[in-house]
C-alpha cells in the first residue's frame, strides 16, 4: 500500500473509453470509487476490482487495477474468494440493483454475514439499462416499463433494510451527482473493518424519466449533515432505514466493534500460491464419487 500522497485517482483510470450513455449516473460513482481508493492510500497494484453483468458490469474495464468482470450475479462470491485468498489486498465488487437484489440477492445476504473485508458499491438506477429499460427490484411499484405498463405492481425491494437483517456492520447510501458526499462515504467504507456495503443513486439518463437526478437532488436527506442521527445506534439505523416517505444520504449504520470474517477465522496468510500437482489421495477421492 502507498502513502497517500504518492496515489491520485488518476492512476486508476485506464485506458480504455467507457460505452455509458452521456450524462449516465456511473461515471460520477466510478469517480468516487477511484477518489476513494486514492485517498484511503490503496494503489492498483494492490487493488482487485470485481464487476458483475449489467451496465456497471464493464467498471473493470475502465478502471486500473486487478479486476475480473464475472457472471451475472455472482461477483461477491468471487470477490469474497480474491479476499480470503489474498487477505493483503484491497477488494472492491461494483454491480447494479438488478444484478445485486435479483439474481445476487442471495449471494448478498452471506456476504454480508460473513463480514468479508470489502467493499460493495452498488449502482442503483432503479431500472434493467442494458436490457433496454424493465423494472428491476428497486423500481417504484408503479413504475410503467415496456414491459410493465401497469408497473411492477410489487413494492420495491429495500436493499438497506435486507443488509440490515442480515447482520452488516457498516450500511451507507450515496448519490452519485454529489461527487465529494460520494466519495467521503466510499472512502468510510473501504477503511471500514468488515463488509462496506454502499447503495449509490445512480440516475439512468435514457431509460429512468422518474428517478432523476433533479429528483434525488430535491429529495435527498443527508444524516450527517441535515439529520442529528447517530450511525452507531441500531434502532436509529433501522428507523431510517425503514423510513419509505424519504430518500436518505449517509451513513445509516456502523458498527465500531466490527471484526471481519479473516480476522474471526484466522485467515492471514497467502493463499493464492498453489503448490504443483494434487493433493494427496485428492485423485482416490474423486474416483469414490464419479
Amino acid at each position: 500500500m502507498s502513502s497517500q500522497s504518492d496515489v491520485r485517482f488518476t492512476d486508476f483510470k485506464s485506458d480504455k473509453q467507457p460505452t455509458w450513455c452521456p450524462g449516465c449516473g456511473d461515471f460520477g460513482t466510478m469517480n468516487g470509487m477511484m477518489k476513494g481508493l486514492a485517498e484511503t492510500g490503496n494503489d492498483p497494484d494492490n487493488t482487485f476490482v470485481v464487476a458483475g453483468i449489467g451496465c456497471s458490469g464493464k467498471i473493470g474495464t475502465y478502471m486500473h487495477s486487478y479486476a475480473l468482470h464475472g457472471v451475472h450475479g455472482r461477483a461477491l462470491p468471487v470477490g469474497t474468494g480474491v479476499k480470503m485468498a489474498r487477505p493483503d489486498i484491497e477488494v472492491m465488487v461494483a454491480g447494479g440493483d438488478g444484478d445485486g437484489y435479483s439474481i445476487g440477492s442471495g449471494h448478498f445476504v452471506h456476504a454480508v454475514r460473513r463480514n468479508v473485508d470489502m467493499s460493495y458499491v452498488v449502482m442503483d438506477n432503479r431500472i434493467y439499462g442494458l436490457t433496454k429499460g424493465q423494472a428491476s427490484p428497486t423500481s417504484r411499484s408503479d413504475f410503467e416499463t415496456s414491459t410493465t405498463p401497469e408497473g411492477p405492481k410489487q413494492p420495491p425491494v429495500n436493499p438497506l433494510a435486507l443488509a440490515l437483517a442480515s447482520g452488516a456492520t457498516f450500511i451507507a447510501q450515496s448519490f452519485a451527482s454529489d461527487a465529494l458526499r460520494h466519495q467521503e462515504i466510499i472512502q468510510e467504507a473501504i477503511e471500514h473493518d468488515g463488509f462496506g456495503f454502499v447503495n449509490v443513486f445512480s440516475p439512468c439518463v435514457t431509460f429512468n424519466d422518474v428517478d432523476t437526478y433533479d429528483y434525488f437532488r430535491d429529495s435527498l436527506v443527508d444524516l450527517q449533515e441535515d439529520e442529528d442521527h447517530d450511525a452507531t445506534n441500531y434502532e436509529d439505523a433501522k428507523e431510517v432505514i425503514l423510513d419509505a416517505d424519504k430518500e436518505y444520504q449517509g451513513i445509516m449504520y456502523q458498527d465500531e466493534n466490527s471484526v471481519p470474517y479473516h480476522e474471526q477465522h484466522g485467515v492471514t496468510e497467502d493463499m493464492s500460491e498453489i503448490p504443483d500437482g494434487a493433493p494427496e489421495d485428492a485423485m482416490d477421492l474423486v474416483r469414490e464419487f464419479y
